[in-house]
Formats: C-alpha cells, sequence, structure tokens
C-alpha cells in the first residue's frame, strides 16, 4: 500500500537541511506522499528506507511497453492529472485495428500505407504506432495469418485481440523475440490469459464491467505473476467514456489506488462513423488513454490526432527547440542576406518555411535564446545585441558572405542600435514583425 506524508517522513533524516528545495523534511514527505517530488531528491534517505519507500515512489500508473522489431510503445508513468501541474511523459499509442475476416492484400494495403505515413511537424516526425489484429471468429488459423499479414507488412508493436486464450497463442508464434500486448482477459478467461501473459512475458489486456469488477479482477491477475496489465474500462460513448477515464486517473493519482493504477486502452473504432471516430480518439489522447485503437486510416484524420498528442504530451517548462547555427535556404550565395531569429522550435520553422517557399536564398541565423520566441525571449533578456553578436562570431557568418548584411525580426527593432555596436561593419536591417511579410520585405527592401 501507498505510505502517506507522516509515514514517509518517519523514513526521512528529519535534519530539515532544506537540500531538497523543501524547507522541512514533512514539507518533502508531503510532496513526495503526493507523487510531485522523486525521492532521488533527497541525499541522506538510508537504503533502508529506500527499500521501505519504493512503492510509494513508484509512479502511481505502471510502466507498460510494447516492443517489436526496432520499435517500441510505452503507456503509463503518469503522475498528476493535469499537465499543468507537472507534465505528461509517455504519449498514448495510436494504433489501426485490421480483422482477420479482411482479404489479406487488403490488411497489406492499410498496414503499409499507415506504416509509412509519417509527417514532419516543427523538426519531429510524426507516425502511427502500430496495429491490432481482432479475431473475429475465435479461428486460429485466420488469426495466424492475419498476423503474418500485418508483420509482412509492417515491423511496429502489434496488440492481439481476443477472448480466446488459444487464439492468442496462435497470434504469439508469428511475433517470436517480440512483446505485444494481448487483449483480452476478464471474469471468464482471466486464468488461461494469465497464464499466457506469465509464459510468453507480454503484457495484458484486461476487460470488465465495472471499476469494481475492474479492481478485482488486476488484483487476482496480479496474483498470478502478471503485473503489466492495461485496463479497458469501457465507457463507449464520450460521456461514459470520459467519466471513467477521470475516475480512474483520479483514483490512481489522488487515492493510490493501485488497482486501477494502469493504462488505459480505448475503442474510439467501435463508434463505427469516421468522422465520430477522430473526435472520440481526440478526447482519448486528453482524457487519459494509454493506447488508442481506430478501424479508418485517412491521413486527413490522423494529423490532427497526431498533433494534439504531440502539443499535449511537450513538457510545458521544456519549449521544442531547433539546434542553433547557421542554416541555408534555398542554396544562398554570398551577397544573400542573413536573417536572425531564435531557437524555439514554431518561431523556426515559421520564418524557415515562409522564406522557403518563396524561392528567395538567404542564411538563416538561428541564436541560443533557450527555446523561447522572439518577443518573449527579448523581454527574460535571452534575445539581445550581445547573444546575437556573439552567434555570428561563433558560427563564422562572415566567412560565408560577401556583403555583411544582418535582417532583425520588426519586433526587436529596439536592438539594432546596440547590434551595429557590436557588429560595426555590419549593415543591420530591420525586418517586419511577422514572418508571413517576409518575402515582400526581401523583394522590396533588399
Amino acid at each position: 500500500m501507498a505510505l502517506t506524508g507522516i509515514q514517509i517522513y518517519k523514513l526521512l533524516p528529519q535534519t530539515n537541511c532544506k537540500e531538497c528545495g523543501f524547507p522541512t523534511c514533512l514539507a518533502f514527505a508531503m510532496k513526495l506522499a503526493a507523487k510531485q517530488v522523486e525521492l532521488s531528491a533527497c541525499p541522506y534517505v538510508t537504503p533502508e528506507a529506500k527499500t521501505q519507500l519504493a512503492e510509494s515512489a513508484a509512479p502511481p500508473i505502471r510502466l507498460v511497453t510494447l516492443k517489436s522489431d526496432g520499435y517500441e510503445v510505452k503507456a503509463g508513468n503518469e503522475v498528476v492529472l493535469f499537465r499543468h501541474d507537472k507534465t505528461f511523459y509517455n504519449k498514448p499509442g495510436l494504433f489501426i485495428r485490421l480483422f482477420d475476416n479482411q482479404p489479406i492484400d487488403a490488411i497489406k494495403e492499410v498496414v503499409t500505407e499507415a506504416s509509412t505515413y509519417a509527417v514532419n511537424y516543427v523538426g519531429m516526425d510524426l507516425t502511427v504506432d502500430g496495429f491490432v489484429v481482432a479475431s473475429t471468429a475465435g479461428d486460429p488459423n485466420a488469426f495466424t495469418t492475419a498476423v503474418q499479414a500485418v508483420r509482412a507488412a509492417s515491423k511496429r508493436p502489434v496488440i492481439l485481440m481476443t477472448r480466446d486464450a488459444n487464439v492468442a497463442r496462435a497470434g504469439l508464434k508469428a511475433l517470436q523475440g517480440e512483446t505485444p500486448l494481448i487483449y483480452g482477459a476478464d471474469a471468464t478467461n482471466w486464468e488461461a490469459f494469465a497464464d499466457l501473459a506469465k509464459e510468453a512475458k507480454t503484457s495484458l489486456g484486461v476487460v470488465a464491467g465495472s471499476l469494481a469488477e475492474m479492481a478485482d479482477l488486476t488484483e487476482k491477475i496480479k496474483t498470478k505473476g502478471v503485473e503489466d496489465l492495461v485496463i479497458d474500462p469501457g465507457g463507449r460513448d464520450l460521456g461514459s467514456g470520459l467519466a471513467l477515464g477521470t475516475t480512474i486517473r483520479r483514483l490512481a493519482i489522488k487515492k493510490n489506488f493501485r488497482a486501477l493504477g494502469f493504462p488505459m486502452i480505448t475503442f474510439p473504432g467501435d463508434v463505427g462513423d469516421p468522422g465520430l471516430e477522430a473526435l472520440h480518439a481526440a478526447q482519448a489522447i486528453t482524457k487519459y488513454a494509454g493506447f488508442i485503437v481506430m478501424d479508418h486510416f485517412s491521413p486527413a484524420s490522423i494529423y490532427p490526432l497526431l498533433v494534439l498528442r504531440q502539443n499535449i504530451y511537450t513538457d510545458p517548462q521544456k519549449p521544442i527547440q531547433v539546434q542553433p547555427g547557421i542554416y541555408e535556404i534555398n542554396a544562398p550565395k554570398p551577397e544573400s542576406p542573413v536573417l536572425v531569429t531564435t531557437n524555439f522550435s514554431i518561431t523556426y520553422f515559421s520564418v524557415a518555411n515562409e522564406v522557403e517557399g518563396s524561392g528567395l536564398p538567404a542564411w538563416l541565423l538561428v541564436t541560443d535564446a533557450e527555446g523561447m520566441s522572439v518577443l518573449t525571449a527579448w523581454a527574460a533578456g535571452k534575445f539581445d545585441a550581445e547573444r546575437i553578436a556573439k552567434a555570428v562570431k561563433g558560427f563564422n557568418v562572415a566567412d560565408k558572405v560577401s556583403r555583411k548584411r544582418i535582417v532583425l525580426p520588426g519586433h526587436v527593432a529596439v536592438l539594432s542600435g546596440e547590434l551595429e555596436g557590436e557588429l560595426p561593419d555590419w549593415e543591420i536591417r530591420v525586418g517586419p514583425r511577422e514572418a508571413v511579410d517576409l518575402p515582400a520585405f526581401m523583394k522590396q527592401a533588399l
């Protein structure tokens, strides 16, 4: 059982040394009980106390990992109810479901299209994570054939979906050396599935009609030595799905209720309508699925889901950044202008995309502003004349150009005078405030 703050306090050194960042050991213990700090923050906790605190320090939602040849999908390990409390760690896996009564060529076609789909979003490649093979008639041969077809077209992780442990066992034979998820154990078959999951060292999906039944089932399965569980709480409509997902998350995070402390799997594909399916998937991303199973794949529907997921699972305290440096756009020549911006990813791509789309050659100097946008960095003192001049010299920009001409973002025109002082042999120009106006500025003013 998880320990209370007072119980944790009794195991701490009680020296109030403040090296953990809190004024007293009691304050640290309370934060530790709330999963808002790591035990490693206390440098003086004894090995004996560490052992006793291990359960309390463990994330309230167990980490479950699916693996295949070169790919893995992680879910769980979350410690907060809301992202603004800290951050979310493991993005929910987006899976596409195939059925074993579909023609083999059709399975391969869908899997190939989904597996090869990738979209670059502010420097990151976003993709679908894996596939689900669902048994329709409990035929081990048909199921195995479908699993083999998926594996022939993609190496990404697989979820085996059947209520028959013998069918699941047949599917596992086609995935030797991998760690798939087998779904689903229920009140009638859980012992056979638990034995199979333990033997194959796989994760196990658990289905139940109520939260009480789910908690009872997961405790029983754990006695069989299977700890990596994924739970399906039901709730196929938006209202009940939201209520169940929030209740489970709250019980796990706020009450340390270990019987429900597992990633959830949801099935937006069950709604049938592709438009509503995307809506259900969006809700599952935000509240609080670990694995999301869809029945339809199209770039138009999957792209916004991938971007939504990326935005929610980006640490708000660590902005997405690009590497500072001097970037070439449209094969610049020595006489091409040098544009300046910060290393905030969205700012960089806004500028780079506008210039690249115009076909005009330019050098883009990206300065280290700790991942902040232009105005934010300037206000925080992270984007000033001294830093820009340091980047110009550090990246040897003068060696690449014959005309020393640098263009500041219009929002920081106030820096032009200071930059002339830092770079006396450079021509300092002030560009537009918005990236979208850069092509016109470059054509008319440079």
